[in-house]
This record gives structure tokens, sequence and C-alpha cells, in this order.
């Protein structure tokens, strides 16, 4: 597969900029199938109403926003979709599906979905990879592990070079080193490892440009 959202990982340490209409830097990733779009961004808690306008994401600070919400408890997603997959794109903080799932929120209306999440988390490193199967189990991992389930998406971080070595494995002083070396490859080879296995390529000159459509999510309390 080519590496069609490596690019992501290569900007995650640059803050979003504002200057720009879209998204580049401090991305969070969130992609789901065997669920419909709609579906899984209402599950996210955006408003069908609003998804149904097709804003696109450029034009989201002259948008009306639903009913109930504020503009300082929103956050501000774009979304698309690519083969069975539809995937939402974040640059807020966090991934807000991670945010439902470590929060203990429920997303019953998620589940039977299989979904792979790469939350940034810049408010409270580390990145985290998370991996909820259609059979309900949820397995989330810091970035540069694996899940530990020798599942598909195991097989893609280890030949993405996105699995690093632990202290279970070699010398501390050992793993110390190889992350100091190795830690500005670590995401542009775990978002490689997420794009093969779900087979995503997302443009990102069209991200950039704010070309995707807009949701707006918001925030938990």
């Amino acid at each position: 597969m080519s590496e069609g959202i490596r690019w992501i990982g290569e900007h995650s340490d640059q803050s979003p900029d504002n200057r720009i209409p879209g998204m580049l830097g401090g991305i969070s990733l969130t992609a789901a199938r065997d669920i419909d779009t709609e579906d899984f961004l209402s599950g996210l808690g955006a408003d069908p109403a609003q998804l149904d306008k097709h804003y696109p994401y450029k034009g989201r600070l002259s948008v009306h926003l639903p009913e109930g919400m504020h503009p300082d408890r929103v956050n501000y997603a774009m979304y698309g979709t690519c083969g069975d997959w539809v995937y939402v794109l974040e640059d807020w903080e966090m991934a807000t599906w991670h945010l439902h799932y470590w929060d203990g929120s429920p997303m019953s209306a998620l589940a039977g979905a299989e979904i792979v999440c790469v939350s940034l988390n810049r408010h409270d490193p580390p990145p985290y990879i998370s991996h909820a199967t259609l059979e309900g189990h949820i397995v989330s991992v810091e970035s540069g592990g694996d899940t530990g389930c020798g599942s598909a998406l195991d097989g893609a971080l280890q030949t993405a070079g996105a699995v690093y070595p632990s202290v279970l494995d070699t010398t501390e002083d050992e793993v110390h080193l190889y992350w100091e070396q190795h830690r500005k490859e670590l995401l542009p080879a775990v978002f490689s490892a997420v794009g093969n296995y779900c087979g995503l390529s997302i443009d990102q000159t069209t991200v950039e440009a704010g070309n995707l459509p807009l949701a707006v999510l918001p925030m938990l309390s």
C-alpha cells in the first residue's frame, strides 16, 4: 500500500496553524468501518442537521451552530470516506473518540463498528493507538507499542517500524537510546501502518485547504 497518510505523522509535532483554512499540524485520526458515515459522526456528538448542510471545514467560523452548542464548547473536525472506512480528522488536542473512551462515556451508537484511532494527546502525551474490534473488544496502547493481540493491525505496525523495543526486550539504557535516536520517525511510522491497515489515502492538499466537510463536535464536560 502507498503511505497515503504518512504526511499526518510527519507534521505531528507542529502546532495547528490558524493561518491556513484547513489542517496540517497536530492532527488526530479516527477511522471506522461497518457503520454509516452519519451514524458514526452522530455517535461522536455531531448534529445530523448540521451534517446535512455539507459545509466545508474552511467555512467553520461562519457556520450557525446547532441549538444548544456554544462556540466555546465545540470542536471543529473534518471528515471523509476512503474505501470501506469513514475517517475524522481533529487538530484541537486529541481525538473525540479517544476522549469518550477514556472518560467512560457511553458509545453504544458505535457498537458493531471496527474503529482505529491515533490520538496525539498533545495536552498530556504520549499519543495512543486504539483498536475497537467488531466484537466490541477495545485495546489501547502508547505509540511505540502494539496491541499485543497479534492482529493484522499489529502486523502493520511491526512492518512499518512503529513498534519500538521495550525494557521487556532489552536493557533500559538501550531502550532510551533507541527512542532518542528514532522518536521523530515514530508517528510517521504509526500513521503509515494505520494507513496501510485501513487502506486509507487522504490528500494533504485537500486537508490543508479545508475542503473536506465539517463536523461540529461538542466538548465533553
